[in-house]
């Protein structure tokens, strides 16, 4: 399923519908360029599972974990990863495999740690404002596109 948003507010809209299909243990792999609008679609995914707060990108602490929505969010940035042994001596693979939602940007980083059955995101820029994501479910994650296919977040295809 490809969606297209025209602003970040667009991006955060669309975000906050995918949350509403967004289960317990669910991982979403965000792939895109520096950018790419990774941390905008977080925000939103963050909102629609009800987190209160700031959701900052996390790209020096590696982990943001936020507790105060419906289910955990666990955002993670693995821009600064120096590998997957990086990642489970910080025993952050508890958390990828948690009770909660994990949201990886710059999974390339530790590809021996992600989950098969995970929700890869692809984000590319379009235009100035634009962006084209691009969900495609891998290993047996559900499809969501019935959950998110109305709403102002953008337009599907």
């Amino acid at each position: 399923m490809k969606v297209i948003t025209t602003s970040a507010e667009q991006t955060r809209a669309f975000g906050e519908r995918l949350a509403a299909g967004l289960l317990p243990g669910d991982v979403l792999l965000l792939w895109g360029d520096m950018g790419a609008g990774k941390s905008e679609l977080t925000r939103g995914i963050a909102k629609g599972l009800g987190v209160i707060g700031v959701v900052p990108s996390p790209s020096f602490v590696v982990l943001q974990a936020h507790s105060s929505g419906r289910v955990p969010l666990y955002h993670f940035d693995w821009y600064r990863l120096s590998g997957v042994g990086e990642l489970f001596e910080l025993s952050m693979d508890e958390y990828l495999y948690g009770d909660g939602v994990a949201v990886v940007e710059w999974p390339g980083k530790a590809e021996e740690a992600l989950p098969e059955r995970h929700l890869r995101v692809d984000i590319t820029p379009d235009g100035e404002d634009g962006r084209i994501i691009e969900l495609t479910p891998r290993g047996g994650f559900r499809e969501i596109s019935d959950l998110i296919a109305s709403g102002d977040g953008g337009s599907a295809r």
